[in-house]
């Protein structure tokens, strides 16, 4: 669908955005929002219950993904603000993280982190137009720009203020809200389709793995008793040990952690391997990368990162499971990850069995029991391993790398088409809400997208 543009446009006055409609008026948000109106009060019963929600559980693709109840008394001291129906909370700490949600139908005892600030609109500004304004990209990236401090970028809530937003009459945005909510809604439901489809297909790989390791590649072998309940029997003559009986388990601990002091621009240290790097294919991915000074390297030569070890997500990522399998430079890991060296079974095999659905769910077992969710190098080194013969290894291997070949071709296509929806339903959100196009003439008067 082509979209028409306004008959006429001006100069905005503003570098990034350019023109704008002719009639569209420039407005600091000062003039029209409110920031921060509401707070709980101090001598609130500390029995009192609260629906918290904090910078983590915000995302600007998800909005408000999560809220946790609690009692005021055990509640952050961060948790103060209190939004409404129509409000938008803009995250002013680690601005980078984008965490800009619309609050709708909340729970009348919603409480934000003091961590947000949030703007309510103001007679003459319909929300629905604030709430797409404010997710817009170039506002987003004024946010960011405003903000000071290298490893905790914030803006102060005066300065969200500031900012200005081009708008036109409450009808036209209310025409403007309408369309976008009609587009969004349908761009977003192609996105769920999609994400079900990886679901799918992430449940097709787990089962194949899952199979392939635990009943391997001859359906007539005679099998034994694997003495855990759920599995039940394995190929007879398969072996069991305990894993730390088949590698080295290692993990930065004690006075061989760092501080960001000790991190380095690339090209003067070796590369920190953590939980942002592992995928639930078993792959590296090194689109984000930190550095580590050579003194810091060296330190701890029992978590040099080489091919063939695998390295597993003890915090964060618990139980998440990457073989290196290519050469990746001088490399360690963080204190979110346990290294697991010289494996004497085939390191392909070990991992596919550690991603399997006996393991993680020994690991899930291990999480519950703790209050804040990790995973003991003792817990990782205690995990039975169940395996066949070295050759046996590499044909269960070369089975599970074809067979989930395929469903990896579709996983990535199918994350493409996400990518490339939300850029879509971010492109149109951006052109909306600018003056880009004109999409009065889809709108009727009762306020429908036609």
């Amino acid at each position: 669908m082509s979209f028409p543009r306004y008959p006429a446009y001006k100069p905005s006055g503003v570098v990034w955005l350019g023109e704008v409609p002719e009639h569209w008026q420039e407005k600091p948000l000062k003039t029209i929002t409110s920031i921060n109106d509401e707070v709980l009060p101090e001598s609130l019963s500390p029995d009192h219950e609260i629906e918290y929600v904090d910078i983590g559980s915000v995302s600007l693709a998800n909005g408000i993904e999560k809220t946790e109840a609690m009692p005021f008394g055990d509640a952050p001291s961060r948790a103060r603000r209190i939004p409404r129906d129509g409000d938008v909370l803009v995250s002013t700490v680690r601005t980078y993280l984008k965490a800009i949600a619309p609050v709708v139908n909340p729970p009348s005892n919603l409480v934000a982190s003091t961590g947000f600030a949030v703007v309510r609109p103001r007679h003459g500004l319909e929300p629905g137009f604030l709430k797409y304004a404010l997710q817009e990209e170039h506002f987003i990236q004024q946010v960011i720009s405003r903000s000071t401090g290298v490893s905790y970028p914030a803006i102060n809530a005066s300065d969200v203020a500031k900012i200005s937003l081009n708008l036109p009459g409450s009808s036209e945005q209310l025409a403007i809200a309408t369309f976008l909510d009609h587009e969004t809604t349908k761009i977003d439901a192609l996105i769920a389709e999609q994400q079900r489809l990886i679901e799918l297909l992430q449940e097709k790989r787990q089962a194949v793995i899952s199979h392939a390791v635990t009943k391997g590649m001859n359906p007539h072998a005679p099998m034994k008793d694997s003495g855990v309940e759920w599995l039940g029997e394995v190929p007879e003559h398969w072996s069991t040990t305990a894993l730390k009986r088949i590698v080295s388990v290692s993990g930065r601990i004690g006075f061989r952690g760092y501080t960001t002091e000790d991190l380095v621009p690339e090209g003067e240290g070796a590369l920190v391997l953590g939980g942002a790097n592992l995928t639930s294919e078993g792959r590296l991915d090194l689109s984000k990368q930190t550095f580590i000074s050579w003194h810091k390297y060296e330190e701890s030569p029992e978590i040099k990162v080489s091919i063939n070890d695998l390295v597993i997500g003890q915090r964060g990522t618990c139980g998440k499971v990457v073989m290196i399998d290519h050469d990746i430079g001088p490399a360690t890991i963080n204190p979110s990850l346990v290294l697991l060296r010289r494996p004497t079974v085939d390191s392909e095999f070990l991992c596919y069995w550690l991603m399997g659905d006996l393991v993680q769910s020994i690991f899930e077992s291990f999480l519950n029991a703790t209050a804040v969710p990790m995973l003991s190098q003792q817990q990782i080194g205690n995990v039975r391993v169940i395996y066949p013969p070295l050759d046996e290894q590499r044909a269960i291997v070369s089975f599970v790398t074809a067979e989930t070949a395929g469903l990896d071709t579709l996983t990535a296509e199918a994350k493409c088409a996400i990518a490339l929806l939300q850029e879509r339903r971010s492109a149109l959100i951006s052109a909306g809400v600018t003056g880009l196009i004109d999409v009065r003439c889809f709108v009727d008067v009762k306020g429908a997208a036609s």
